[in-house]
């Protein structure tokens, strides 16, 4: 039985919600094998280059960007085996978890988001999440570039499965001038960042990741990662900043005190982060997103 688009989604939950489309937007075996032999302190670099290099389109977007202008390196990486020994085992996971997640949700049709501009604010939220990381000397702090671009994806599956009501959030937010989480919790009883967590809980990810989706619009709400949680938070909002030209103190959404306190930067440090994000936020779209998305 249908409901009206301007009540909430009688009945439905996130989990609910993500199961319906976990198998369209599965990760490939690959992807989470990789995830279970990195807790195996045995697993070399030929390990994980054998395992992944049985998939071979993943290989050929993982070599893609390790050979792109975003890392940079001097010479030509061949295989996934080099790579992972020059970059790391866990930036290789994000990186195929990063890689895998496009792959998946561009097979899925999506008639209410601007993909392109979906994808672009996400990259360059992951790009300023890792600045962020950095500044606050946080260890691998590749991480954060993998939790920034995936924060928003519970918006997608929010608009592939209840395409009417994402409109009215879209169309309320709007109107009201509350953010769109807000609309969403009024609408949907949830919001973006719930099914965006569940997805991560379903995809096996680790708690760290899921924390800091779950949780990128309330860092105080974070039990397992508030610190990642605070970046991701951080990140967003300035990712807006840029995005519309405003300034901090503009009408978005304020930056949570503990991710202030926690991080111990101050507005003239993300200043000098937006400066900085510029041309990784060019190097990591190029590298990172197909062709379609880049225009």
């Amino acid at each position: 039985m249908s409901t009206s688009p301007s009540q909430p989604a009688a009945g439905v939950t996130p989990a609910q919600l993500v199961s319906g489309v976990v198998r369209l937007v599965s990760l490939p075996e690959v992807c989470l094998r990789v995830g279970e032999m990195l807790e195996d302190p045995r697993t070399t670099a030929t390990d994980l280059g054998r395992v992944i290099g049985r998939d071979t389109g993943l290989t050929a977007r993982l070599l893609k960007i390790v050979n792109s202008a975003f890392y940079g390196f001097p010479s030509r990486i061949e295989t996934v085996s080099r790579a992972v020994t020059i970059i790391g085992m866990r930036e290789l996971r994000g990186l195929v978890l990063a890689a895998s997640a496009i792959e998946a949700f561009s097979k899925v049709p999506n008639d209410v988001l601007d993909m392109a501009h979906f994808w672009r604010h996400s990259v360059y939220c992951g790009v300023v999440a890792q600045l962020l990381a950095q500044r606050c000397n946080v260890l691998h702090s590749e991480r954060l570039f993998v939790a920034g671009l995936l924060h928003d994806i519970g918006k997608l599956i929010i608009c592939h499965k209840l395409p009417g009501r994402a409109r009215l959030v879209q169309q309320r937010t709007e109107e009201s001038g509350l953010f769109d989480f807000e609309v969403e919790r009024q609408v949907l009883g949830f919001d973006h960042a719930e099914v965006g967590g569940e997805l991560m809980r379903q995809w096996r990810m680790p708690e760290v990741l899921v924390d800091a989706v779950r949780w990128h619009h309330a860092p105080e709400e974070s039990a397992e990662a508030v610190l990642d949680t605070c970046l991701v938070h951080m990140a967003n909002v300035m990712t807006v900043i840029a995005e519309e030209g405003l300034e901090l103190e503009a009408n978005l959404q304020p930056v949570s005190p503990l991710a202030w306190k926690l991080t111990g930067l101050d507005e003239d440090a993300t200043h000098e982060i937006l400066v900085e994000a510029g041309p990784r936020f060019t190097e990591a779209l190029e590298a990172i997103l197909p062709r379609s998305y880049l225009y």
